[in-house]
């Protein structure tokens, strides 16, 4: 006699890794965005919450601003600091409003094309000693600038113009990482085909640069000259040991200085909150006009 055994499904290892291997797809498609959604809110909180501090407390009074109490009506000062800021040392706010878009917008203006001219001479021509000079122009963009400070005020104390527009404005001309940028943009933008174009049509090699290298390598100019504007408006240091003048100062030693007193008169601690806000506006509009050329720009390279 036969006896027939009947046996129920198999609940195999084999047969439940399928129905597990979706599942753990599916995790690991939503772990990543939600690592980088995290990563990124608190990048963003971190970069904006100071921010938000500076905007709530540039418009309350000194009291407010010890307790913190940004939200009282009774201690809205906002016009109150603006004229007091105005009045602080006969005006001097406005003169240092006038001398940093001075060292600023001209040293960045001109030490930017600076820059351009020598990355494109780097990446275009061919001298003796360009490979030693160039790797000096990478050895300079790892030495702090506070350790040029000193020389660079012996310097300008021997020439005789220390305590003056040209001992700040002068240093800040030259910028070796904006070299360095400058010859990747032009390996990457200047094509040596419309170089030796421009040559058969009888441009010298001032025109052909001028004409056409300078107007290809726009990005990198816009995008040096944020850099440079950017690092010489938030300048302190040198501008500390070059100067004595507070007519010359900048905003970043005004404020300096504004701080300083603060712990003697308690009313210069909304001056410096509100002078640090404002200044923060004109870099803000300086990218916000720029940054359709400084975005093209960070992409150089980025596809081949």
């Amino acid at each position: 006699m036969t006896q027939i055994v009947t046996r129920g499904p198999r609940h195999s290892r084999s047969s439940a890794a399928p129905s597990q291997a979706p599942r753990a797809r599916i995790r690991r498609r939503w772990a990543a965005p939600v690592f980088a959604n995290v990563v990124t809110g608190i990048s963003v909180l971190y970069a904006l919450l100071p921010l938000l501090w500076l905007l709530l407390a540039s418009g309350v009074d000194a009291e407010a601003l010890f307790s913190s109490d940004f939200f009282s009506l009774k201690h809205f000062a906002f016009f109150d600091n603006i004229g007091a800021l105005l009045s602080a040392d006969d005006g001097g706010c406005l003169k240092r409003y006038g001398n940093s878009p001075l060292y600023a917008v001209a040293g960045a203006t001109v030490g930017a094309l600076l820059s351009t001219a020598a990355g494109y001479v780097f990446e275009k021509y061919e001298f003796t000693g360009k490979g030693a000079l160039f790797t000096l122009v990478l050895v300079s963009v790892m030495v702090p600038a506070t350790v040029l400070a000193l020389p660079l005020y012996l310097l300008a104390a021997g020439l005789g113009v220390a305590n003056t527009v040209w001992s700040v404005l002068v240093p800040s001309l030259f910028n070796p990482f904006g070299v360095y940028l400058a010859r990747v943009f032009a390996a990457g933008y200047v094509p040596d085909e419309v170089l030796e174009a421009a040559r058969v049509d009888g441009a010298t090699e001032l025109r052909g640069f001028f004409a056409v290298g300078l107007r290809m390598l726009t990005p990198a100019y816009v995008t040096i000259f944020l850099f440079q504007l950017t690092t010489i408006w938030n300048n302190f240091f040198l501008p500390l040991v070059m100067l004595s003048d507070d007519s010359l100062y900048p905003l970043s030693l005004g404020l300096y200085s504004w701080n300083a007193l603060a712990p003697i008169d308690p009313d210069y601690y909304p001056l410096v909150v509100l002078g640090s806000l404002l200044a923060l506006l004109p870099l803000v509009l300086a990218f916000l006009l720029l940054q359709r050329y400084w975005r093209s720009g960070l992409t150089a390279g980025s596809v081949t």
